[in-house]
């Protein structure tokens, strides 16, 4: 098997959004994509598939084996789907069909679920439990936390056996320990001789495939070569200051020491936390289950103004539902939660991990925002200044939700938020569809408003160096559970 694109050209009413010159994907050779939001990254995977939106044109051949494709005809590689080449989206939460259960959704990709579902149903439950699932099979999409649904996008994607695996941020959601068993999925698929091609903001994961990686900025490659070499010793300025922007770097004014330690909450212990300042949200001898699942109980918790608490542990271990908990948008099994009368009036926002559930999918950003600045009688140049200091071109929000990319969609999000100059904000994964630098500057941002505003800060995220970056307060959750966490249930009211 062999696969080379050359000359792909991908552009919108005669602006250039992806260009490349030759490309080769060699079997048992990774090959991993990195570079910021909106680079064309995304766009070359679905080019290479044929699945481009309708409203972008493509030039160029791509060549698999003997065969060449025009991929300028979006249909004519379809009979590839699922056996010879398979895309793992960037949402999956958008690719699960929310009517079907876990387990069929990643049957019907398997060879034999035509002549014998039975058989395809037993493969997918082996692979469900392969990937920590196991008690997941009979769940619906909307009832798994966001890590969880990535994990089995991913068991759809490959459970046909394509020997090209195109990975569309796999990591994205994912906790420390899931993400080292799905780096060491992806590397089976390499060993087994299969063709990867990986897009990621994730350069731990890029580091642990190896093989060669492309950096892309501005629709173009700017530097490729051995992973090892070019995240190591980086030539072109753009690298370099990606590499520059990973947390564990940064140094910022607004970023304070983690001097306060890390609490635990796993369940099994209960938890007080005490501090300073005005009381914003108080909950008191909380406990929340999912089915036989305990994820904690007798949890007290305060958060004050201006304060910065992380939220982390396992994908689907309570996080957010914590978060829904403490905002009282989910009612806790036992225990109470008050709220300062501070938060009323719009003061108390959330940033959801999937940004295109925050917005109706067929209204223009601009009528999504507008909407919020007459409602509240905001300023509208307070919304240009945002967009700006967010590097976001005016013209974004003339489009839907779905015509600009995942990283834009969350920064537009975050926009929604601040300009109701709130005074709590819960963050749920905020930057996890941000590459480095995107991520860096959002965050200098967010933070900026967060002092200027004294907001308190809730952060879930699954990155321990953001975390120690952006909070001075951890509370870690326990094991993980089966299906636990619905956030899409919510995020849709």
């Amino acid at each position: 098997m062999s696969l080379r694109l050359n000359d792909l050209v991908v552009s919108h009413a005669g602006k250039v959004l992806v260009e490349t010159g030759q490309l080769d994907f060699e079997p048992g050779k990774p090959v991993t994509i990195v570079g910021e939001s909106g680079s064309g990254k995304s766009l070359l995977a679905h080019a290479i598939m044929g699945t481009l939106p309708h409203n972008l044109k493509a030039q160029g051949s791509l060549a698999v084996d003997d065969q060449v494709y025009d991929v300028s005809d979006q249909a004519n590689r379809r009979r590839l789907w699922g056996r010879t080449m398979s895309l793992l989206p960037q949402e999956p939460v958008l690719a699960l069909d929310p009517t079907m259960r876990t387990r069929e959704q990643v049957a019907e990709g398997a060879p034999t679920f035509r002549t014998d579902k039975q058989g395809a149903r037993r493969a997918a439950d082996a692979l469900l439990a392969s990937l920590g699932l196991k008690h997941a099979s009979a769940a619906f999409p909307h009832t798994l936390s966001g890590g969880m649904a990535q994990r089995v996008a991913f068991a759809a994607a490959t459970i046909g056996g394509a020997p090209v695996l195109i990975a569309d941020e796999p990591s994205k959601g994912l906790d420390q320990r899931a993400r080292a068993e799905l780096a060491e999925l992806l590397r089976s698929h390499i060993k087994s001789g299969g063709i990867l091609l990986t897009i990621t903001h994730d350069l731990d994961l890029a580091r642990e495939l190896g093989g060669e990686v492309l950096v892309m900025k501005d629709a173009h490659v700017v530097e490729k070569g051995a992973a090892g070499e070019v995240l190591a010793n980086p030539v072109h300025p753009y690298t370099r200051r990606l590499l520059a922007a990973e947390p564990s770097r940064w140094r910022h004014q607004w970023m304070r020491d983690l001097s306060e330690g890390t609490e635990r909450a796993d369940g099994r212990h209960g938890g007080s936390i005490e501090s300073s300042g005005t009381l914003l949200v108080s909950g008191t001898g909380l406990g929340k289950s999912f089915g036989d699942q305990e994820l904690f109980t007798d949890l007290s918790i305060e958060v004050r103004a201006g304060e910065r608490v992380a939220l982390s542990g396992p994908s689907g271990s309570g996080k957010t539902t914590l978060g829904n908990v403490l905002l009282r948008l989910l009612p806790p099994d036992t225990g109470t939660v008050q709220h300062s009368e501070l938060l009323q009036r719009g003061r108390l926002q959330k940033l959801y991990q999937d940004p295109a559930l925050a917005f109706p999918g067929r209204v223009p950003l601009a009528d999504s925002l507008g909407d919020v600045v007459r409602r509240h009688g905001l300023d509208h140049a307070r919304l240009e200044e945002l967009m700006g200091s967010l590097r976001l071109a005016p013209e974004l929000l003339h489009r839907r939700p779905g015509q600009i990319s995942g990283g834009e969609l969350q920064r537009i999000a975050i926009i929604r938020s601040m300009l109701l100059e709130p005074v709590l904000v819960f963050a749920d994964e905020p930057t996890s569809r941000l590459d480095l630098i995107t991520q860096e500057e959002t965050m200098m941002c967010l933070m900026e408003q967060v002092d200027k505003l004294d907001c308190a800060l809730v952060l879930v995220t699954h990155d321990d160096a953001l975390a120690a970056a952006v909070t001075t307060r951890s509370i870690a959750l326990g094991a993980p559970s089966a299906v636990i966490e619905p956030e899409l249930e919510l995020a849709a009211q």
